[in-house]
Protein backbone atom coordinates (compact mmCIF):
# COMPACT_ATOMS: atom_id res chain seq x y z
CA UNK A 1 0.00 0.00 0.00
CA UNK A 2 1.50 3.37 -1.05
CA UNK A 3 1.48 6.16 1.53
CA UNK A 4 1.44 9.71 0.19
CA UNK A 5 3.57 12.05 2.34
CA UNK A 6 1.74 15.10 3.46
CA UNK A 7 3.16 18.54 2.64
CA UNK A 8 3.24 19.16 6.39
CA UNK A 9 5.96 16.49 6.81
CA UNK A 10 8.15 18.21 4.24
CA UNK A 11 7.67 21.51 6.02
CA UNK A 12 8.64 20.00 9.38
CA UNK A 13 11.77 18.47 7.88
CA UNK A 14 12.70 21.86 6.41
CA UNK A 15 12.22 23.56 9.78
CA UNK A 16 14.31 20.89 11.51
CA UNK A 17 17.10 21.48 8.98
CA UNK A 18 17.06 25.22 9.60
CA UNK A 19 17.13 24.58 13.35
CA UNK A 20 20.23 22.42 13.00
CA UNK A 21 22.00 24.99 10.79
CA UNK A 22 21.29 27.85 13.21
CA UNK A 23 22.38 25.68 16.16
CA UNK A 24 25.74 24.99 14.53
CA UNK A 25 26.23 28.69 13.77
CA UNK A 26 25.30 29.63 17.34
CA UNK A 27 27.82 27.20 18.81
CA UNK A 28 30.49 28.44 16.36
CA UNK A 29 29.88 32.02 17.43
CA UNK A 30 30.31 31.09 21.09
CA UNK A 31 33.76 29.66 20.38
CA UNK A 32 34.66 32.29 17.77
CA UNK A 33 33.51 35.79 18.83
CA UNK A 34 34.69 37.23 15.49
CA UNK A 35 31.71 35.52 13.82
CA UNK A 36 29.28 37.35 16.07
CA UNK A 37 30.21 40.72 14.60
CA UNK A 38 30.54 42.23 11.16
CA UNK A 39 33.44 44.35 12.48
CA UNK A 40 36.76 42.89 11.28
CA UNK A 41 39.34 42.19 13.97
CA UNK A 42 43.09 42.63 13.55
CA UNK A 43 45.70 41.05 15.79
CA UNK A 44 48.77 43.29 15.61
CA UNK A 45 52.12 42.16 17.06
CA UNK A 46 55.46 43.95 17.41
CA UNK A 47 58.73 43.15 19.15
CA UNK A 48 59.13 46.38 21.06
CA UNK A 49 56.73 48.85 22.61
CA UNK A 50 54.01 49.83 20.13
CA UNK A 51 53.14 52.84 22.29
CA UNK A 52 56.55 54.37 21.54
CA UNK A 53 56.71 53.28 17.90
CA UNK A 54 55.62 56.00 15.49
CA UNK A 55 55.10 53.64 12.55
CA UNK A 56 52.83 51.35 14.58
CA UNK A 57 50.87 54.30 15.99
CA UNK A 58 50.18 55.63 12.47
CA UNK A 59 49.09 52.19 11.28
CA UNK A 60 46.75 51.81 14.28
CA UNK A 61 45.01 55.04 13.40
CA UNK A 62 44.64 54.07 9.74
CA UNK A 63 43.15 50.68 10.65
CA UNK A 64 40.83 52.13 13.30
CA UNK A 65 39.59 54.74 10.79
CA UNK A 66 38.16 51.83 8.80
CA UNK A 67 36.05 50.78 11.77
CA UNK A 68 38.16 47.68 12.50
CA UNK A 69 39.01 46.37 15.95
CA UNK A 70 42.65 45.92 16.98
CA UNK A 71 44.13 43.58 19.56
CA UNK A 72 47.75 44.68 19.89
CA UNK A 73 50.42 42.49 21.47
CA UNK A 74 53.61 44.25 22.51
CA UNK A 75 56.63 44.08 24.78
CA UNK A 76 57.23 46.72 27.41
CA UNK A 77 56.14 48.07 30.79
CA UNK A 78 52.56 47.56 32.05
CA UNK A 79 49.75 49.34 30.22
CA UNK A 80 49.11 52.79 31.64
CA UNK A 81 46.48 53.74 29.11
CA UNK A 82 46.40 54.59 25.41
CA UNK A 83 44.69 57.14 23.17
CA UNK A 84 43.15 54.76 20.64
CA UNK A 85 39.58 54.31 21.91
CA UNK A 86 37.34 51.38 22.75
CA UNK A 87 38.07 49.39 19.57
CA UNK A 88 41.70 49.00 20.62
CA UNK A 89 42.88 46.46 23.20
CA UNK A 90 46.49 46.36 24.33
CA UNK A 91 48.17 43.21 25.66
CA UNK A 92 51.61 43.90 27.17
CA UNK A 93 54.00 40.95 27.44
CA UNK A 94 57.22 40.73 29.49
CA UNK A 95 60.38 41.53 27.55
CA UNK A 96 62.66 38.46 27.23
CA UNK A 97 66.35 38.82 27.98
CA UNK A 98 69.16 38.21 25.54
CA UNK A 99 69.68 39.07 21.89
CA UNK A 100 69.93 37.56 18.44
CA UNK A 101 68.68 34.03 17.86
CA UNK A 102 68.26 33.37 21.58
CA UNK A 103 66.02 36.42 21.87
CA UNK A 104 64.10 35.36 18.76
CA UNK A 105 63.42 31.91 20.22
CA UNK A 106 62.00 33.41 23.42
CA UNK A 107 59.92 35.96 21.49
CA UNK A 108 58.56 33.23 19.24
CA UNK A 109 57.53 31.06 22.19
CA UNK A 110 55.98 34.01 24.02
CA UNK A 111 53.94 35.34 21.10
CA UNK A 112 52.96 31.86 19.91
CA UNK A 113 51.45 31.12 23.30
CA UNK A 114 49.56 34.42 23.39
CA UNK A 115 48.21 34.91 19.85
CA UNK A 116 47.62 31.46 18.38
CA UNK A 117 44.16 31.06 19.97
CA UNK A 118 43.08 34.70 19.59
CA UNK A 119 40.46 34.81 16.85
CA UNK A 120 40.83 37.48 14.18
CA UNK A 121 40.34 38.22 10.49
CA UNK A 122 43.83 39.57 9.90
CA UNK A 123 47.13 38.91 11.71
CA UNK A 124 49.58 41.78 11.24
CA UNK A 125 53.22 40.87 11.98
CA UNK A 126 55.10 44.13 12.39
CA UNK A 127 58.58 42.59 12.33
CA UNK A 128 60.29 39.32 11.45
CA UNK A 129 60.63 38.22 15.08
CA UNK A 130 56.86 37.79 15.44
CA UNK A 131 56.13 36.63 11.88
CA UNK A 132 56.37 32.84 12.51
CA UNK A 133 53.96 33.03 15.47
CA UNK A 134 51.53 35.21 13.51
CA UNK A 135 51.74 32.92 10.47
CA UNK A 136 50.81 29.96 12.66
CA UNK A 137 47.89 31.86 14.19
CA UNK A 138 46.61 32.94 10.77
CA UNK A 139 46.83 29.37 9.49
CA UNK A 140 45.07 27.90 12.54
CA UNK A 141 42.25 30.42 12.32
CA UNK A 142 41.95 30.43 8.50
CA UNK A 143 42.68 34.15 8.46
CA UNK A 144 44.83 36.54 6.42
CA UNK A 145 48.47 37.35 7.18
CA UNK A 146 50.14 40.76 6.78
CA UNK A 147 53.89 41.31 7.21
CA UNK A 148 55.53 44.71 7.62
CA UNK A 149 59.19 44.32 6.67
CA UNK A 150 60.61 47.34 8.48
CA UNK A 151 64.12 46.12 7.77
CA UNK A 152 65.98 43.92 5.32
CA UNK A 153 66.49 41.59 8.28
CA UNK A 154 69.32 39.30 7.06
CA UNK A 155 71.34 42.42 6.25
CA UNK A 156 71.07 44.64 9.32
CA UNK A 157 74.11 46.02 11.12
CA UNK A 158 74.06 43.23 13.72
CA UNK A 159 74.53 40.54 11.03
CA UNK A 160 77.34 42.32 9.17
CA UNK A 161 80.29 39.96 8.57
CA UNK A 162 78.45 37.15 10.39
CA UNK A 163 77.48 34.77 7.54
CA UNK A 164 75.85 32.08 9.70
CA UNK A 165 73.62 34.63 11.41
CA UNK A 166 72.73 36.11 8.02
CA UNK A 167 71.88 32.62 6.78
CA UNK A 168 69.59 31.98 9.76
CA UNK A 169 67.54 35.14 9.08
CA UNK A 170 67.46 34.33 5.37
CA UNK A 171 66.11 30.84 6.05
CA UNK A 172 63.48 32.26 8.40
CA UNK A 173 62.51 34.81 5.77
CA UNK A 174 62.40 32.24 2.96
CA UNK A 175 60.03 30.09 4.98
CA UNK A 176 57.58 32.70 6.27
CA UNK A 177 57.56 35.84 4.11
CA UNK A 178 55.99 34.05 1.09
CA UNK A 179 53.13 32.95 3.38
CA UNK A 180 52.02 36.57 3.83
CA UNK A 181 48.99 37.69 1.84
CA UNK A 182 50.31 41.28 1.89
CA UNK A 183 53.83 42.58 2.50
CA UNK A 184 54.66 46.19 3.32
CA UNK A 185 58.09 47.78 3.60
CA UNK A 186 59.80 51.16 4.03
CA UNK A 187 61.59 51.95 0.77
CA UNK A 188 61.51 51.12 -2.93
CA UNK A 189 64.99 49.56 -2.86
CA UNK A 190 64.09 47.21 0.01
CA UNK A 191 60.86 46.26 -1.78
CA UNK A 192 62.87 45.28 -4.87
CA UNK A 193 65.29 43.16 -2.80
CA UNK A 194 62.44 41.34 -1.02
CA UNK A 195 60.97 40.43 -4.41
CA UNK A 196 64.34 39.26 -5.70
CA UNK A 197 65.28 37.25 -2.60
CA UNK A 198 61.94 35.60 -1.77
CA UNK A 199 60.10 35.44 -5.10
CA UNK A 200 57.08 37.44 -3.94
CA UNK A 201 55.10 40.23 -5.63
CA UNK A 202 56.76 43.58 -5.03
CA UNK A 203 55.71 44.82 -1.56
CA UNK A 204 53.78 48.03 -1.09
CA UNK A 205 55.94 50.87 0.26
CA UNK A 206 54.70 52.72 3.34
CA UNK A 207 57.22 55.49 3.92
CA UNK A 208 58.17 56.33 7.51
CA UNK A 209 56.56 59.75 7.26
CA UNK A 210 54.78 61.54 10.11
CA UNK A 211 51.13 62.49 9.87
CA UNK A 212 50.93 66.08 8.63
CA UNK A 213 51.00 68.50 11.58
CA UNK A 214 50.54 72.13 10.47
CA UNK A 215 50.14 73.16 14.11
CA UNK A 216 53.76 72.36 15.06
CA UNK A 217 55.97 75.45 14.94
CA UNK A 218 59.47 76.33 16.09
CA UNK A 219 59.72 76.61 19.87
CA UNK A 220 62.26 76.58 22.70
CA UNK A 221 61.16 73.35 24.44
CA UNK A 222 64.15 71.25 23.35
CA UNK A 223 66.65 74.04 24.03
CA UNK A 224 65.14 74.67 27.48
CA UNK A 225 64.98 71.00 28.55
CA UNK A 226 68.50 70.33 27.25
CA UNK A 227 69.74 73.51 28.94
CA UNK A 228 71.32 75.00 25.80
CA UNK A 229 71.99 78.72 25.74
CA UNK A 230 70.50 80.86 22.98
CA UNK A 231 73.89 81.65 21.44
CA UNK A 232 74.48 77.97 20.54
CA UNK A 233 73.11 76.05 17.54
CA UNK A 234 71.16 72.94 18.55
CA UNK A 235 72.03 69.82 16.52
CA UNK A 236 69.48 67.05 17.09
CA UNK A 237 69.90 63.27 16.79
CA UNK A 238 66.64 61.58 17.70
CA UNK A 239 65.85 57.87 17.89
CA UNK A 240 67.60 54.83 19.29
CA UNK A 241 71.35 54.87 19.81
CA UNK A 242 72.41 51.64 18.16
CA UNK A 243 75.35 50.10 16.37
CA UNK A 244 76.45 51.74 13.11
CA UNK A 245 74.14 54.74 13.41
CA UNK A 246 77.04 57.15 13.58
CA UNK A 247 76.46 58.26 17.17
CA UNK A 248 80.05 57.76 18.28
CA UNK A 249 81.34 59.43 15.11
CA UNK A 250 79.17 62.46 15.83
CA UNK A 251 80.53 62.74 19.35
CA UNK A 252 84.11 62.48 18.09
CA UNK A 253 83.38 65.22 15.54
CA UNK A 254 81.94 67.52 18.21
CA UNK A 255 85.46 67.92 19.64
CA UNK A 256 86.19 70.21 16.70
CA UNK A 257 82.79 71.79 16.04
CA UNK A 258 82.32 75.24 17.56
CA UNK A 259 79.24 77.20 18.69
CA UNK A 260 76.93 74.17 18.80
CA UNK A 261 75.48 71.57 21.14
CA UNK A 262 74.57 68.03 20.04
CA UNK A 263 71.41 66.66 21.66
CA UNK A 264 70.58 62.94 21.63
CA UNK A 265 66.84 62.42 22.11
CA UNK A 266 66.16 58.73 22.73
CA UNK A 267 67.46 55.55 24.33
CA UNK A 268 69.09 52.42 23.01
CA UNK A 269 71.80 49.89 23.83
CA UNK A 270 74.67 52.32 23.22
CA UNK A 271 73.41 55.18 25.36
CA UNK A 272 75.46 54.29 28.44
CA UNK A 273 78.71 53.80 26.52
CA UNK A 274 78.13 57.02 24.56
CA UNK A 275 77.61 58.94 27.80
CA UNK A 276 80.92 57.53 29.07
CA UNK A 277 82.59 58.58 25.81
CA UNK A 278 81.33 62.14 26.29
CA UNK A 279 82.69 62.20 29.84
CA UNK A 280 86.01 60.73 28.73
CA UNK A 281 86.43 63.37 26.01
CA UNK A 282 85.37 66.18 28.32
CA UNK A 283 82.44 67.16 26.08
CA UNK A 284 79.77 67.66 28.75
CA UNK A 285 79.31 71.23 27.54
CA UNK A 286 78.81 70.13 23.93
CA UNK A 287 76.65 66.97 24.15
CA UNK A 288 73.36 66.32 25.97
CA UNK A 289 71.24 63.19 26.40
CA UNK A 290 67.45 63.34 26.79
CA UNK A 291 64.99 60.49 27.29
CA UNK A 292 62.54 59.69 24.48
CA UNK A 293 59.06 61.19 24.36
CA UNK A 294 55.83 59.53 23.12
CA UNK A 295 55.30 59.71 19.34
CA UNK A 296 52.44 62.21 19.66
CA UNK A 297 54.75 64.64 21.49
CA UNK A 298 57.87 64.10 19.41
CA UNK A 299 57.47 66.73 16.70
CA UNK A 300 57.04 69.52 19.25
CA UNK A 301 60.45 68.59 20.65
CA UNK A 302 61.98 68.16 17.19
CA UNK A 303 60.88 71.66 16.18
CA UNK A 304 63.15 73.16 18.83
CA UNK A 305 66.38 72.21 17.04
CA UNK A 306 68.28 74.19 14.39
CA UNK A 307 69.01 71.13 12.25
CA UNK A 308 68.80 67.35 12.51
CA UNK A 309 71.26 64.56 11.79
CA UNK A 310 70.79 60.97 10.63
CA UNK A 311 74.12 59.26 10.15
CA UNK A 312 73.64 55.61 9.21
CA UNK A 313 76.96 53.97 8.37
CA UNK A 314 77.16 51.99 5.11
CA UNK A 315 77.81 48.69 6.87
CA UNK A 316 74.90 46.66 5.46
CA UNK A 317 72.25 46.61 2.73
CA UNK A 318 69.57 47.57 5.24
CA UNK A 319 71.33 50.87 5.98
CA UNK A 320 72.17 51.49 2.33
CA UNK A 321 68.51 51.33 1.35
CA UNK A 322 67.00 52.87 4.48
CA UNK A 323 64.67 55.86 4.74
CA UNK A 324 64.64 56.41 8.52
CA UNK A 325 61.80 57.93 10.51
CA UNK A 326 63.96 60.75 11.80
CA UNK A 327 64.72 62.05 8.30
CA UNK A 328 61.05 62.80 7.66
CA UNK A 329 60.37 63.91 11.23
CA UNK A 330 63.05 66.59 10.89
CA UNK A 331 61.67 67.75 7.55
CA UNK A 332 58.06 67.75 8.76
CA UNK A 333 58.87 70.61 11.15
CA UNK A 334 61.14 72.38 8.64
CA UNK A 335 64.53 71.32 10.01
CA UNK A 336 67.44 71.15 7.56
CA UNK A 337 69.15 67.76 7.61
CA UNK A 338 72.71 66.51 7.61
CA UNK A 339 72.59 62.87 6.50
CA UNK A 340 74.66 59.96 5.27
CA UNK A 341 75.51 59.82 1.59
CA UNK A 342 73.36 56.71 0.94
CA UNK A 343 71.16 56.20 -2.17
CA UNK A 344 67.62 56.50 -0.79
CA UNK A 345 68.53 59.22 1.75
CA UNK A 346 70.58 61.20 -0.77
CA UNK A 347 67.64 61.16 -3.20
CA UNK A 348 65.60 63.08 -0.61
CA UNK A 349 68.21 65.39 0.93
CA UNK A 350 70.10 66.37 -2.23
CA UNK A 351 67.16 65.93 -4.59
CA UNK A 352 64.96 68.38 -2.70
CA UNK A 353 67.86 70.56 -1.47
CA UNK A 354 66.95 70.31 2.19
CA UNK A 355 70.45 69.88 3.63
CA UNK A 356 73.80 68.21 3.05
CA UNK A 357 75.04 64.62 2.83
CA UNK A 358 78.40 63.28 3.97
CA UNK A 359 80.32 60.03 4.36
CA UNK A 360 80.20 59.32 8.13
CA UNK A 361 83.57 57.56 8.00
CA UNK A 362 85.32 60.63 6.59
CA UNK A 363 86.10 62.49 9.82
CA UNK A 364 87.42 65.74 8.31
CA UNK A 365 84.43 65.93 5.93
CA UNK A 366 82.03 65.21 8.80
CA UNK A 367 83.50 67.99 10.94
CA UNK A 368 83.48 70.42 8.00
CA UNK A 369 79.88 69.61 7.07
CA UNK A 370 78.67 70.01 10.64
CA UNK A 371 80.51 73.32 11.00
CA UNK A 372 79.14 74.60 7.68
CA UNK A 373 75.59 73.84 8.75
CA UNK A 374 76.21 75.54 12.11
CA UNK A 375 77.68 78.68 10.51
CA UNK A 376 75.61 79.05 7.32
CA UNK A 377 72.41 80.64 8.58
CA UNK A 378 71.32 81.73 5.07
CA UNK A 379 71.55 78.19 3.67
CA UNK A 380 69.65 76.81 6.67
CA UNK A 381 66.87 79.27 5.88
CA UNK A 382 66.75 78.12 2.23
CA UNK A 383 66.78 74.44 3.20
CA UNK A 384 63.88 75.09 5.57
CA UNK A 385 61.90 76.70 2.77
CA UNK A 386 62.39 73.63 0.54
CA UNK A 387 61.34 71.05 3.14
CA UNK A 388 57.58 71.16 2.48
CA UNK A 389 58.07 70.06 -1.15
CA UNK A 390 59.33 66.66 0.07
CA UNK A 391 55.85 65.75 1.26
CA UNK A 392 54.26 66.07 -2.15
CA UNK A 393 55.85 62.67 -2.86
CA UNK A 394 56.49 61.29 0.61
CA UNK A 395 53.42 61.56 2.83
CA UNK A 396 51.51 59.38 5.27
CA UNK A 397 48.14 60.30 3.78
CA UNK A 398 49.04 58.38 0.59
CA UNK A 399 50.63 55.56 2.57
CA UNK A 400 47.52 55.26 4.75
CA UNK A 401 45.34 54.80 1.66
CA UNK A 402 47.67 52.05 0.39
CA UNK A 403 47.38 50.25 3.74
CA UNK A 404 43.60 50.63 3.93
CA UNK A 405 43.05 49.46 0.35
CA UNK A 406 45.23 46.40 0.96
CA UNK A 407 43.23 45.52 4.07
CA UNK A 408 39.90 45.97 2.30
CA UNK A 409 41.04 43.76 -0.56
CA UNK A 410 42.04 41.01 1.87
CA UNK A 411 38.53 40.79 3.30
CA UNK A 412 36.67 41.25 0.03
CA UNK A 413 34.40 38.22 -0.68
Amino acid sequence: MNVVKKPLDVFLIFQLGLFLVYSVLFIACIYNPVLMSDTPTVVFALTGDVRMNSRAVKQFRSILEMGYRIKAFTLGPPDSGHPFGENFKLHVLPTPKGSGMHFFRQVHQLFSKEVVHVKADIYHASDLYVLPAMAKAAQNNKAKLVFDSRELYPYVAATSKRPWITLFWHMLSWRYIPQADVVFTVSKSIAERLTMFYDIPEPAVLYNVPIFRPDVVANDALRRIANVSTDKVVILHQGNMQKSRGCGLLIQAMQEVENAVLVFLGNGPLRYSLQNLVIGLGLDDKVRFLSPVPPDQLLEMTAGADFGVTLLEDTCLNHRFALPNKLFEYLMVGLPVMASKLPEIEKVVEGYQVGLTVDPEDHPALVATLQRMVNDVASRKQWREHSSAVFEEYNWESASKILQQAYQKLLRP
